[in-house]
């Protein structure tokens, strides 16, 4: 993200076209006692500092915030015919591709983590480009992207979905540095609970890597 604060005079109607060229991520607004404006990608500035609003893409943990199984299910009801689409067009079931957008942007398509990475299945920017997508916020193509990659994961991991979702994750490299899932606190929550939610979909499959 290139944006860390700014000092603006204009005018916030002029100001809020502009940013999306500055950032794509969640920006604060906050206004001195003399009238200056700031941009900022910080939470909070000193108490001399009045917070006016947010503008920007919701954080990725932001969107899973206080999010109910209700909500969950509302968000991923449209999106859910291009899911089983892409599932079965690159042979993976469609519970396990829910699960992975579940755990990456609790299916806010607008969702942008801390290092950029973007959409449903959040796509990092170079990835995306990888694989053809141009508008990573469009729900279709995001989940295109992200389930061709998940396969081209599971094809390079010989079919071992836990290695496939580690190299999701954390990339493929570290998962050969390390011949298995990286020794990652994050990297080894996110396989966990993936599989945990597929398991929850799939409470009747014999599949072996289902298995703890």
């Amino acid at each position: 993200m290139r944006l860390s604060t700014i000092c603006v005079t204009a005018s916030f109607p002029f100001l809020l076209t502009a940013l999306p060229v500055v950032s794509s991520a969640e920006i604060f607004i906050y206004q001195e006692k003399d009238g200056t404006t700031w941009f900022t990608d910080h939470k909070a500035l000193s108490d001399d500092f009045q917070f006016i609003r947010t503008y920007g893409r919701p954080t990725a943990t932001k969107s899973c915030t206080g999010v109910t199984r209700d909500i969950l299910n509302n968000r991923a009801k449209p999106h859910m015919n291009w899911v089983q689409h892409y599932a079965q067009l690159y042979e993976l079931d469609h519970r396990l591709v829910k699960s992975v957008i579940e755990v990456e942007s609790c299916f806010d398509a607008y969702a942008v983590s801390r290092v950029g990475a973007r959409g449903l299945m959040q796509l990092m920017p170079a990835t995306a480009k990888e694989l053809g997508v141009s508008e990573p916020f469009n729900a279709r193509q995001n989940i295109r992207g992200g389930t061709s990659y998940l396969r081209k994961m599971m094809n390079r991991f010989d079919g071992d979905v836990k290695l496939a979702l580690a190299a999701y994750n954390a990339g493929p490299g570290a998962v050969e540095k390390y011949k298995g899932i990286p020794p990652y606190k994050e990297t080894q929550s996110y396989v966990k609970r993936i599989l945990k939610k597929f398991r929850a979909y799939s409470p009747d499959s014999k599949i072996s890597y289902l298995s703890n």
